[in-house]
């Protein structure tokens, strides 16, 4: 085939195309891509039908376009491999599958990867995380994941369902009815995926949910209880644990809370590695994943920094005037200074493209800078042939709202270890 026949998953973004095929435009890239990464495995067949029908339409439009004498097996080979040479492609020799629920860019995804899963299907709203996703894993995840046109794609069997949820309030009218109490938010379409698997007798193995730190006392732990009890009136045993990066390995003050249930009749336990306190210097339960018992934000910085990243007097000189009004109100409130010898950062968040103010990085002679997106990607443990396609501010946005690698792969590592 020439060189200008060349067919990527990209070509279903043709404006002209779209105009021509306008039926559920949105999950065509994903359904193909997740046909072509299960084609050996049998999971392939759920997606086979409707991926085969997508492109012989893509066939039919370049076809006609361009004047090509394109088939179908010249297509679904150019395709496989542009979705295959990726930087994070899945292990071929897998020991478990999961699914991806609210991706983001992949951070779970990198971590049970690394410990030998196979994905079987993945969902992300967002357009722009979409993007990164599919360049590192070489995958289009599917869209919103409260749509029953989503849902129905979600194969029947798989041994693991993993997530970052978002928190949403839950019903004040009782929270006392577990399932019917978590309706109207994403927990609930976490719940009815584990619903349908239980009733069909295709029960998941083990959840693996990660959240805010305030999720513990949201409504004065009620929101907390309220997911617990529904998880273990769906025949599982729940534990659940607040964490933080900087015990990992990572030099970034970052809690949150992560919830690991498992089936009831497994009759097992589960202990979360606690990590290594620096602050205080002891040794909690731990494993070989966390390589480092010093840090400092030294390892994630790079060498000579675009300057477009120091910020500017007008934007410094408010960032002062702000931390001074903080002082003087008693919240102890204002941007966060940090050099290269500090012992970790503050919290990276998903605002952090505005200004920068949480993690400012200090510089000899000049004002502070903003963290770099590569220098945002290092704080949260991705390596550093994960691609950044995004914008700036994009990628700020994705970094601040992933979790922690490091910490989601030692964590499920004892997962795989005491649990699967």
């Amino acid at each position: 085939m020439k060189e200008e026949q060349e067919i990527m998953i990209e070509a279903f973004d043709n404006k002209k195309f779209k105009l021509r095929f306008i039926d559920n435009i949105d999950n065509k890239k994903a359904i193909v891509t997740h046909f072509l990464h299960n084609l050996q495995n049998g999971i392939g067949n759920h997606f086979e039908e409707e991926a085969f029908q997508y492109l012989d339409e893509i066939i039919e439009f370049k076809n006609d376009t361009d004047n090509l004498k394109l088939n179908r097996n010249d297509v679904v080979q150019q395709i496989q491999e542009n979705i295959i040479n990726v930087p994070f492609p899945t292990p071929n020799n897998f020991t478990f599958t999961f699914i991806d629920l609210f991706a983001g860019i992949g951070g779970f995804r990198l971590a049970l990867q690394n410990n030998g899963g196979k994905c079987v299907f993945s969902s992300e709203w967002d357009k722009f995380a979409q993007i990164t996703y599919k360049e590192n894993f070489g995958e289009v995840p599917f869209g919103d994941i409260s749509q029953e046109t989503t849902k129905s794609y979600i194969p029947e069997q798989f041994d693991v369902l993993c997530g970052g949820f978002p928190c949403q309030p839950f019903s004040n009218a009782g929270l006392k009815r577990g399932f019917e109490d978590t309706r109207g938010t994403l927990f609930f379409d976490v719940v009815d995926i584990l619903n349908r698997r239980v009733e069909s007798g295709n029960p998941v193995s083990v959840v693996f949910l990660e959240n805010v730190k305030g999720l513990r006392g949201h409504d004065k732990g009620n929101t907390l209880k309220t997911i617990i009890r529904t998880l273990e009136e769906l025949g599982y045993t729940v534990a659940s644990q607040v964490l933080n990066s900087k015990n990992f390995g990572i030099p970034q003050n970052r809690e949150r809370l992560f919830i690991v249930a498992w089936r009831t009749n497994l009759n097992l336990t589960f202990n979360f590695p606690l990590g290594i306190d620096q602050d205080e210097n002891l040794i909690f339960h731990v494993n070989e994943l966390i390589n480092a018992t010093n840090t400092n934000v030294g390892q994630i910085l790079t060498e000579n920094p675009d300057p477009k990243y120091t910020i500017s007097d007008k934007l410094y000189a408010g960032h002062i005037r702000r931390r001074k009004e903080h002082k003087e109100k008693g919240n102890g409130f204002g941007f966060s200074s940090v050099n290269e010898n500090t012992q970790y950062t503050s919290t990276i968040s998903a605002r952090y493209y505005k200004d920068g103010s949480e993690i400012l990085i200090e510089q000899e002679d000049a004002n502070p800078r903003k963290l770099t997106p590569r220098e945002a990607a290092n704080l949260q443990g991705y390596p550093e042939n994960f691609i950044i396609p995004v914008s700036d501010n994009q990628a700020y946005k994705q970094f601040g709202n992933s979790v922690s690698v490091p910490v989601i792969q030692t964590i499920f590592q004892e997962i795989n270890n005491q649990l699967l």
